[in-house]
């Protein structure tokens, strides 16, 4: 397909997000829409933003859908959706029978890294690793603009692997995944998430505060926030320094709610030295550019 408008859609657990572009990637109109947490209802969604999109236009856009998963290639089958009701449905084809067209589908982080690489803050790097720190951590590659989807379609995606280098503590904690093809002991999500990080804070401090607060706590001076937002700090650093040994990105770049934590950019490069088999660390880490739009402007790239 050929056409100079294109639509991103970005399938969340609890709403869908639209946005068209013009061929430049500048934004011509964005939606966004709650939605009973279904598969039938996503759909009817899906088809009545791109039938909007597409009279805006006046033309057939083409049309790209980042999912909290990912589409089977060999199956076409949605799996590891953390929206569930997705798991094990034709997806993409009731979407292209529906709407009468070919559409392409990849897992939402892979769409972020994707916006990055494009047009936000990797737009300058070769290779770019984007790192999703919000409720879950989800994480994709990029090389020359393209996305590393891999034979297993997990390449980059190492948000379910076990927290390199554990302390004792971090042993002990007996911290383990709830996602039901995870369930592993010392889960890199479970401690790095903003959702696992504050879980961790109130279990260890008996509060029930969000991560929000806890960071906040820390720039009032509260040295127990602070103490915490370090060990943090080590823990993501160790985890990406797996990755660096094996693709060894140019640019690392953050996007979720965590990635609004201004000290991270300053902290984490100089404990990487710690843990990275090298001789000086030159991955550049920065935070994205499009903010909460990197999904949806991702997928619309789809089609790049």
């Amino acid at each position: 397909m050929t056409t100079k408008f294109k639509i991103g859609l970005d399938y969340g657990g609890t709403k869908i997000e639209g946005i068209l572009l013009d061929e430049s990637g500048k934004e011509i109109k964005r939606k966004r829409f709650n939605y009973n947490q279904n598969y039938e209802t996503g759909v009817d969604v899906i088809k009545n933003l791109v039938q909007e999109f597409d009279q805006f236009a006046q033309a057939e856009c083409s049309v790209g859908v980042g999912i909290p998963g990912s589409s089977s290639q060999e199956t076409g089958l949605v799996k590891n959706a953390n929206a569930i009701w997705l798991n094990n449905q034709p997806f993409q084809k009731d979407l292209e029978e529906i709407l009468n067209r070919t559409i392409r589908i990849m897992n939402d982080a892979n769409c972020f890294t994707l916006s990055e690489a494009v047009d936000g803050a990797g737009s300058n790097y070769k290779s770019v690793f984007g790192i999703i720190i919000g409720s879950g951590l989800g994480s994709g590659l990029s090389f020359n603009k393209t996305i590393i989807e891999g034979a297993n379609q997990v390449a980059g995606d190492w948000g379910h692997q076990p927290l390199p280098y554990p302390t004792q503590d971090e042993v002990n904690a007996n911290v383990e995944c709830k996602v039901i093809n995870c369930q592993r002991p010392l889960c890199s999500e479970r401690f790095l998430s903003g959702k696992g990080f504050a879980e961790n804070y109130n279990k260890k401090y008996q509060t029930e505060l969000s991560s929000e607060e806890i960071v906040n706590l820390g720039l009032s001076g509260d040295q127990r926030a602070n103490n915490e937002l370090s060990l943090y700090e080590d823990r993501l650093a160790r985890i990406i320094s797996v990755m660096i040994g094996i693709f060894d990105p140019n640019a690392i770049i953050f996007g979720g709610g965590m990635s609004n934590v201004d000290r991270l950019y300053k902290n984490i490069p100089p404990l990487l030295m710690k843990y990275t088999f090298s001789d000086k660390i030159r991955n550049k880490i920065l935070k994205n550019q499009h903010g909460d739009s990197s999904g949806v402007r991702g997928a619309a790239w789809l089609w790049n």
